[in-house]
């Protein structure tokens, strides 16, 4: 009766192996925080790059991996998510386990709050996230709604106080908001010694030691750090350490010490101190992404039963991005492989169609390079190149059916009708149009009444239409009009109510990309008054961006 359980164990074996390497997270913050700073320095700490690229839009600076639209490298914003994926090796843990030859999966989002959407698809391909804040400003909106949308997904979060070399809050000040404003309970892994303003180095309170940083020319390479004991850092740092130690003490006589049950279960989040732009702290939060957060785990599918990390391959398709190369006008899609193991032209199904999908070229993701990945387990970010017929929120599988949640779409405040400037390019204007829709950079909409030469570019912000304009122009050679349109609320309807509704003043009916009937109104007294009036019409909620 046992021998076909040890069969099966001994058949995923090499894939639970595999998945117990791999570590996918997001980084999320406020815009400025620093977030593609912190990305950059990652990647050089795990000797991927060999410079990094500091602060993106400086003059003389060089952007970051990450960014890599001219839009991001102009404003040194990133409005686009990205993916790296590299080796590390880890240290050992604090209770003696080994390190682990890693394989990390870093899914980089955009700072802006205009693209919370692309943001949020994001946070469902990842097993962790790391929340930065700045030291100056502590939380700040975007944090606050990104952590909310992480404790909703139950997604563990380790918390990263950035630019501690400025002046800045009290660390303990910065406890404290983060326990009162959004109930999670810090438990600082590594605490600071020296003020913000004059950051010296960490004080490791699982261990007691000190580590000394010393700073590098404008921070572009890995800054050396030194290991002291607690005696050698108290003749070092004199009150600064005696300072540190006693904050620690604090700490500890308040529960605020690291427990793994509870960090998983999204109660406490670890804390650690640190510079990106100095990559001061930076080599102690990838050992503690490694050491501390969850490996790729199993995920319910649209019956709510769990798709195991060991069946067959299975992924989901969260984003779509086109114009990563100038010279090739190839469209990749980024899946998150759930389930099994992923190998280079397999067919697949996908599951919203049922049509079989080749899987011929697959690569793996840094930044804008890319090279050509044969297989790749659950946790790993692959692109697939030229997946027309892909669209996000699509379910890949193999072998044994399976179909995921869809990944929902915000409600858009912001609406303009486009219209491309010059005659003869209406091929171009299509193509563009079609190109935007499929990747979700807007929603698209359309009715009879405006025709295909006017559909309305719906978005969550009003940047959204500048990265429309600007890559309709360098992609398609388009420059693309946009007219703001006096709609302010937009509402899922049907069929049925479809026809009344249009003939109301203040509202008009388009049809989404993915045939979703939705109702533009002008303004939240207009939807109250016709919810009134006219009860039996439907006027559904869709998902708002604070959600």
């Amino acid at each position: 009766m046992t021998q076909p359980s040890v069969t099966t164990d001994r058949a995923t074996a090499p894939v639970r192996a595999e998945v117990a390497r791999r570590r996918t997270f997001a980084v999320i913050s406020h815009p400025d925080a620093g977030k593609s700073t912190l990305t950059e320095a990652l990647a050089l700490h795990a000797r991927v790059i060999n410079e990094a690229g500091a602060i993106h839009g400086k003059a003389g600076r060089k952007s970051t991996v990450s960014d890599w639209m001219e839009m991001e490298k102009a404003r040194g914003i990133s409005v686009s998510s990205t993916a790296l994926q590299f080796a590390y090796h880890s240290g050992a843990s604090v209770d003696g386990r080994p390190g682990i030859d890693a394989v990390v999966n870093l899914v980089d989002t955009p700072g802006h709050s205009d693209f919370s959407e692309d943001t949020y698809r994001v946070l469902t391909a990842v097993d962790a996230a790391v929340m930065l804040i700045d030291a100056a400003k502590g939380l700040e909106p975007q944090t606050l709604k990104l952590f909310q949308v992480c404790r909703h997904r139950g997604i563990p979060v380790i918390t990263v106080v950035n630019k501690w070399d400025r002046p800045g809050q009290a660390p303990l000040e910065l406890m404290d908001e983060i326990s009162t404003r959004i109930g999670l309970e810090p438990t600082p892994v590594y605490w600071p010694v020296g003020i913000a303003g004059d950051f010296r180095g960490l004080l490791d309170r699982r261990t007691g030691d000190y580590v000394r940083f010393t700073r590098t020319a404008g921070g572009s390479t890995i800054a050396p750090q030194e290991h002291l004991s607690a005696a050698r850092a108290a003749e070092r740092e004199g009150d600064a350490w005696t300072t540190a130690v006693e904050e620690s003490e604090l700490l500890s006589a308040t529960g605020a010490d690291h427990d793994e049950e509870l960090f998983l279960a999204g109660q406490t989040s670890p804390v650690l101190f640190g510079s990106a732009v100095l990559n001061f702290g930076v080599s102690q939060l990838l050992d503690l992404l490694i050491d501390l957060a969850p490996p790729p785990r199993a995920r319910l599918d649209v019956d709510e039963q769990p798709r195991e990390v060991t069946d067959p391959f299975s992924a989901v398709v969260f984003k779509v991005q086109a114009g990563l190369d100038s010279a090739h006008r190839d469209r990749l899609a980024y899946m998150r492989v759930v389930s099994g193991v992923f190998e280079r032209g397999m067919v697949v199904t996908n599951a919203a169609t049922g049509k079989p999908f080749t899987t011929k070229y697959a690569q793996s993701v840094f930044g804008r390079d890319r090279s050509t990945v044969d297989t790749a387990y659950p946790g790993d970010v692959v692109g697939l190149v030229n997946a027309l017929s892909l669209t996000v929120g699509d379910t890949l599988y193999s072998d044994k059916p399976v179909q995921f949640p869809p990944i929902p779409q915000f409600a858009p405040e912001h609406f303009r009708v486009l219209r491309g400037s010059v005659g003869g390019k209406a091929k171009q204007f299509r193509r563009a149009v079609e190109q935007m829709d499929s990747e979700g950079v807007v929603q698209v909409l359309r009715n009879e009444v405006r025709g295909e030469s006017a559909p309305v570019l719906a978005a969550v912000g009003p940047m959204q239409f500048e990265v429309v304009a600007a890559r309709m122009k360098s992609e398609f050679d388009v420059d693309a009009q946009m007219e703001p349109l006096p709609y302010a609320l937009a509402r899922r309807t049907d069929a049925e109510s479809a026809a009344e509704l249009d003939r109301q003043r203040g509202i008009e009916v388009f049809t989404r990309g993915d045939g979703v009937l939705l109702a533009l109104v002008s303004d939240r007294w207009r939807l109250q008054y016709i919810q009134k009036e006219l009860p039996r019409l439907t006027l559904e909620p869709l998902v708002a961006a604070a959600d």
